[in-house]
């Protein structure tokens, strides 16, 4: 399989699970000239906390807790039944670097936090990489992929960060019209993590969604 015909298969198949959350009608951003520009800068902050953190769990839970988006500012990924056969696409074994009979492991989540659907993410991991402990964790709980590899003090080689909307431009003349409704997919993220020694050993694919620009924005129609 082509690299584009990958990743638009990886979309597909996240915008499936993705379908499952209860969308709202608008953000609470004014559907303004100033409306939008300010959430532009918001978006554009979003784009550089994926980029500043090497673990998108960690990104999301610093984004959560700046947006006070949640009382316990802490991402779960809620897994999703994959479909069967479910063979390792030739693309991410190319990206790992590993044979065509190597072990891969594939996991796909919903990332939230409090109710907020923040990401969904498509995760191919090598468990000859992992420790016993982390294999299991990822096997039986819902525990975020971040948190579990955190020991391997792992590295993020970005392989594309593409913001898929944008809310300007916008109304440019007149009164508030209503809010601004923007698409379930915002943002898509592609990267290799690498262990402490270099090594590969997950591809993950992330489609970041309009929950994360689901709080209201500072009286002066800024984020906080």
């Amino acid at each position: 399989m082509g690299r584009g015909r990958f990743v638009a298969a990886i979309i597909v198949g996240a915008g499936l699970f993705n379908a499952g959350y209860a969308r709202a009608d608008g953000l609470s951003w004014p559907d303004t000239p100033s409306g939008r520009a300010n959430l532009l800068t918001v978006v554009q902050a979003l784009e550089k906390t994926l980029r500043t953190h090497a673990s998108a769990t960690l990104a999301l839970e610093d984004w959560c807790a700046t947006h006070h988006m949640a009382a316990r500012p802490v991402v779960v990924a809620q897994k999703a039944p994959l479909p069967q056969p479910d063979p390792v696409p030739a693309q991410v074994r190319a990206d790992l670097g590993i044979g065509a009979t190597q072990a891969v492991r594939h996991r796909r989540v919903r990332l939230t936090c409090g109710t907020h659907v923040l990401s969904v993410a498509d995760n191919w991991y090598v468990p000859d990489l992992l420790t016993p402990e982390m294999n299991a964790t990822l096997e039986n709980t819902d525990t975020a992929f971040g948190h579990v590899v955190a020991p391997l003090h792992f590295t993020r080689e970005r392989l594309q960060l593409a913001p898929l909307w944008a809310p300007w431009p916008g109304p440019l003349f007149g009164a508030a019209s209503g809010r601004v409704v923007a698409p379930a997919t915002i943002m898509r993220q592609r990267a290799v993590l690498r262990d402490g020694q270099g090594r590969p050993f997950s591809e993950v694919m992330e489609i970041y969604t309009d929950q994360n620009l689901d709080f209201t924005p500072s009286p002066d129609g800024g984020g906080p």
